[in-house]
């Protein structure tokens, strides 16, 4: 039985935006662990061919599994927006086998030959690395400016009338740089302009850009909406329905970026905590970040809850919170980083986010380490770097810890 009510609080769409209508009546969607299902007669297989609901034919194409990831992840998108129409909004949204799939499907699903991508520094390195290496070689260019300059992203808009998308990452990876998406947006639609936004580092709870007319958002649900890094996983959400529905899911299946069952119901599962998880994660970031701002070791730290950092205003315009990601950089350099992360004891050393406990990496040895030094130098990516994805351990131990490992640099 679906509710008469709409629901009020975001935990509550997560654990029942859907997955309870199934045909055994499972408490929970189970794991439909099947590549094909089977049709009573012609006509039922001609029928599901036909319609737009395309998960009982071939889990490449889509699966009941899937099904409850992608509605609770639309409905957490969405929530409490409305359309053009004034009406809730509605969107559609397709899992995939990884965020890096995703990506694909957003940009080749969307451009062609002799297209331009607009973005900015500062990006994640699998997604710079596939816009200016693997994306050229199709033909389709990226041009990589400083988008919090409004004045630069209205000036590339009007000089290059070869550009078809702007691709916004904000909070971006790993200097925490935030892009004011309202305001890029606005210039982007005077053009008729797609808009996509990489909303990992935030997730839904602490910003929907939909709300400010973006016309796809994306995420590696491999992190916090996943929360626990069990699964690898991507979506892209989309609010043009029919586009959604036939090119872009065309696209999807036929470069074969699916999900599996069991990750997808890992991620279900994951996100019914989400908004509990997201709660502890922040308050022990800005704690964190207060700590490593005051402590003598550290030349400067990169969090957006900060009133020294550059995009604080943007941050607080458009999140509900700063989130759980910060870097930062230690007087030592690369020699003090390395023996800082070395030192550590219960934080733990490893590369993505997101997950419930807390992740220290190296991005110029480690996620960027593809990009060339002067060219990571540009976008704030120092040898001393360090990122740091906020887990919520206990508070005290965090700190802790951290305390201990500084004491060696």
């Amino acid at each position: 039985m679906k509710n008469s009510f709409p629901l009020t609080g975001i935990s509550s769409v997560a654990i029942h935006a859907s997955g309870h209508d199934n045909a055994n009546f499972a408490h929970l969607t189970p794991i439909y662990a099947t590549s094909t299902f089977t049709f009573d007669t012609a006509q039922q297989g001609w029928d599901r061919f036909a319609g737009a609901d395309k998960t009982t034919i071939y889990s490449r194409w889509g699966n009941p599994t899937f099904t409850t990831a992608e509605e609770t992840i639309a409905a957490l998108e969405a929530f409490e927006l409305t359309g053009d129409d004034g009406k809730p909004l509605q969107l559609k949204a397709l899992l995939h086998a990884s965020g890096q799939a995703a990506m694909a499907t957003l940009f080749l699903g969307t451009l062609q030959a002799g297209d331009t991508i607009l973005s900015h520094f500062s990006l994640y390195g699998g997604t710079h690395e596939l816009m200016l290496k693997v994306l050229a070689d199709t033909g389709i260019k990226t041009t990589i400016i400083d988008m919090r300059n409004l004045n630069l992203v209205e000036e590339a808009i009007k000089k290059d009338p070869s550009i078809k998308l702007v691709h916004i990452e904000t909070p971006a990876n790993p200097t925490i740089r935030c892009v004011d998406i309202e305001a890029v947006t606005l210039l982007a639609k005077q053009k008729e302009l797609l808009v996509s936004v990489d909303n990992t580092f935030a997730t839904p709870y602490l910003q929907q850009p939909f709300k400010y007319g973006v016309d796809f958002v994306f995420h590696s649900t491999t992190k916090f909406l996943n929360g626990h890094g069990t699964a690898i996983g991507g979506v892209l959400l989309g609010k043009d329905l029919e586009l959604m529905r036939t090119s872009i899911w065309k696209w999807h299946v036929l470069l074969g970026g699916n999900s599996n069952p069991f990750d997808a119901f890992l991620l279900t599962q994951g996100m019914k905590t989400l908004e509990l998880r997201m709660e502890r994660h922040c308050h022990n970031a800005m704690v964190v970040a207060e700590f490593l701002a005051k402590h003598p070791a550290i030349h400067h730290v990169n969090y957006n809850g900060l009133d020294t950092h550059p995009d604080y205003a943007i941050s607080q315009k458009q999140m509900r919170h700063p989130g759980a990601l910060m870097s930062y950089e230690l007087k030592g350099g690369l020699e003090a980083g390395q023996r800082f992360i070395d030192a550590l004891q219960m934080c733990v050393r490893a590369v993505s986010l997101g997950t419930v406990d807390t992740l220290v990496s190296h991005p110029a040895s480690m996620s960027h380490a593809s990009l060339k030094k002067e060219e990571r130098l540009t976008y704030g990516i120092t040898d001393g770097l360090i990122r740091m994805s906020v887990g919520i351990e206990n508070i005290a131990d965090i700190l802790t810890d951290l305390e201990q490992a500084l004491k060696r640099v």
